[in-house]
């Protein structure tokens, strides 16, 4: 059954609506203001709200206190990297959660529900002795490896392999098809939306991890961005312009990579809810 919705209730639908975009983007707005204009500027009274013309300069001086251009070079090639190894394992871990039956199955399953929640500064001073006893620290793999394995990407991949009817795979088998072939030819276009969201999240928590990276990096030429925007903060006097400028480039990268992969996330987030 239709119900009509008054104009007046519509209207102010609309205004709230309005209300949520103007609180949830201003943040966003006032960075990118901040970071084109001087940090005297920034806490003008009353202030500005208008682009500056001295984006370049904060750029330069934020590229010559910490090498900012060098340091995203650092977090891409350690984000996207991470972003394919882990994506990769997990969903191979995901899968055999889903469809293959061994002796143990459950119980691994279990230990990694607890490793979920487990937090994470526990884990900081094992793998600090691990990779230090195996000459690792301060390299990019002691930054990517650790969490390779994701268990909350496991578990979000099981929970969607389990959507595959074994009748495909079954029969896949007998037409003489392996596991490989299976796997990366039948599993994965299928689990692409999955994927994608995954994808998404492990890249999210990469690119902003923190406190792993500042632990095991010792060299500046090494540094991720959260490391390298911290030390901006411990200085004597704070340019808050060069903060926002490093805090703008840090987001850049999250928006444009949702960006390109948001149709098959919103059929990914989508796909677990809609009852066939």
């Amino acid at each position: 059954m239709r119900h009509n919705v008054s104009p007046f209730r519509k209207t102010l639908l609309y205004i709230f609506l309005f209300i949520g975009v103007i609180v949830s983007v201003f943040p966003f707005y006032w960075m990118f203001v901040g970071a084109t204009n001087p940090s005297g500027e920034i806490f003008k009274v009353p202030p500005n709200f208008l682009p500056g013309d001295y984006g370049w300069e904060n750029f330069k001086n934020l590229n010559e206190n910490v090498g900012i251009v060098r340091v995203l070079g650092n977090s891409l090639f350690i984000t996207l990297t991470f972003t394919v190894l882990s994506a990769i394992v997990c969903t191979a871990a995901g899968y055999a959660f889903a469809k293959f039956q061994f002796k143990g199955r459950n119980a691994i399953f279990f230990m990694l529900l607890v490793a979920i929640m487990i937090p994470y500064h526990v884990t900081l001073i094992p793998l600090f002795e691990i990779f230090s006893n195996v000459n690792w620290l301060n390299t990019f793999q002691a930054v990517i490896l650790p969490q390779v394995a994701y268990p909350f990407a496991i578990f979000l991949m099981r929970q969607n392999m389990q959507a595959i009817p074994d009748s495909l795979l079954e029969a896949a088998r007998v037409d003489g098809a392996g596991e490989f072939h299976i796997f990366f030819r039948i599993v994965l276009p299928v689990m692409r939306p999955a994927l994608a969201a995954v994808a998404i999240f492990l890249f999210m928590f990469q690119w902003n991890n923190f406190i792993w990276p500042l632990v095991v990096l010792q060299s500046q030429d090494m540094y991720t961005l959260p490391v390298a925007l911290s030390s901006l903060v411990g200085m004597s006097r704070i340019d808050y312009g060069q903060v926002m400028m490093g805090t703008t480039l840090s987001t850049l990268p999250i928006m444009i990579f949702f960006l390109l992969l948001q149709k098959q996330f919103i059929s990914g987030i989508l796909g677990g809810s809609v009852k066939e």
